[in-house]
């Protein structure tokens, strides 16, 4: 049984719980947790839609410092890309992802929600990669995806300086999507989550794969994914379902089976 990260479902959601008082401090077990759920949270039918949290106190505050002092220069060779791989794990997974974030997201917790499709944070959050005061840079993704969200500029700003942000100004750089009241944060995420559960699941998967990928691509070859990707949802069943269920009922009323 998973020690720190814990996934329940309820009505097509999973929610992923970080558990690993005080701070959810991110040592490897945690890290090998995340990459074992996000391998369930993809292969269960049942799953439509995720949620993280760490609870109504701190997402989570970063790596198990204590952990990572004892590592060796040849031993984070070795590791380094599985580091990153478990704590974005969640960007691998095909359905839409929600974080909500309370009090600390910091370095590597900060990095989960990066890896995620949608930030919700507490007003009372803080944000931060502050890897850069203890020597080291981001090591899980938080160079590429913060500054592929935010810009260059302010990537730089944060990871150069180590500061942390408040929910507003996290949300004003685009670094979270909305602010709520803290005691609001979860359902407000699940709520988000929730709305998805019910829709086609193939088609948020190919609207990920088009996004995502085709950030990397010049426009030309990102159009011809898009075709695709597009093109190849013609095969599913939620597709039939879809069109005839507009041209009978009109918008918004299809049930959608996910295959």
């Amino acid at each position: 049984m998973p020690e720190h990260v814990q996934l329940t479902v309820e009505d097509g959601v999973g929610v992923v719980r970080l558990d690993r008082p005080p701070v959810n401090a991110l040592n490897r077990t945690v890290r090998e947790e995340l990459a074992e759920v996000a391998v369930t949270l993809t292969a269960r039918e049942d799953i439509r839609a995720v949620v993280i949290h760490g609870g109504p106190k701190t997402f989570a505050a970063g790596a198990d410092v204590r952990e990572l002092a004892s590592a060796s220069h040849a031993e984070m060779v070795a590791q380094s890309r599985q580091i990153s791989a478990g704590i974005g794990a969640l960007a691998s997974v095909p359905k839409p992802t929600v974080s909500a974030i309370t009090g600390y997201a910091l370095g590597g917790g900060l990095e989960i929600a990066l890896s995620t499709d949608r930030r919700i944070a507490a007003d009372n959050a803080k944000l931060g990669l502050p890897e850069i005061l203890l020597g080291v840079i981001p090591g899980g993704g938080g160079t590429q995806r913060l500054a592929r969200l935010v810009g260059e500029a302010a990537a730089k700003d944060l990871v150069y300086t180590g500061r942390f942000v408040g929910a507003a100004e996290a949300l004003e750089m685009g670094l979270v999507d909305e602010v709520v009241p803290a005691e609001e944060t979860y359902d407000r995420a699940y709520a988000y989550a929730a709305q998805f559960a019910e829709g086609p699941t193939l088609a948020y998967a190919a609207a990920k794969k088009a996004i995502e990928d085709g950030l990397d691509l010049n426009l030309t070859s990102g159009l011809n994914l898009e075709s695709e990707v597009f093109a190849g949802l013609f095969a599913t069943d939620d597709r039939t379902i879809g069109m005839e269920s507009f041209l009978e009922h009109g918008p918004g009323k299809a049930r959608f089976t996910g295959r």
